[in-house]
């Protein structure tokens, strides 16, 4: 089996940290825009998507800067993050997103991405 490749994903946002981090990091936020239905106990999230369930525990976070899940099913190494940065020349809050997938999988899990941020930006009101 091949390993997976880390790849990263960057959307400007119109929203302060706080708020954003809020859609990042708390089941009501997750069920927002991520997956259909989110739980979460002793820093294990419950993700539903059409009656199938994955579960993710948080690694590491640091409120209103990042969040970063480990799917159980996976490789001990692999991650995936929402980070939120700041652009020194703009100032604009940017969603640094961090995930991995086989390298020919990238350019359809990067559009999938793509799709649930769109969803995050719409009710985020972007």
């Amino acid at each position: 089996m091949s390993k997976k490749q880390m790849y990263t994903l960057e959307y400007p946002v119109r929203c302060s940290p706080s708020i954003l981090y809020e859609f990042l990091s708390t089941p009501a936020g997750l069920q927002e825009w991520f997956a259909d239905k989110v739980d979460e106990r002793d820093q294990v999230f419950s993700f539903s998507w059409n009656g199938s369930i994955d579960k993710a525990e948080v690694l590491e976070s640091e409120e209103n800067s990042f969040i970063r899940f480990h799917w159980l099913h996976a490789p001990k190494d692999e991650f995936f993050e929402f980070r939120i940065e700041k652009s020194e020349v703009t100032n604009q809050t940017i969603l640094v997103i961090n995930d991995f997938a086989d390298k020919k999988e990238i350019k359809d899990q990067s559009q999938l991405w793509g799709y649930q941020v769109k969803d995050l930006f719409h009710r985020l009101g972007n």
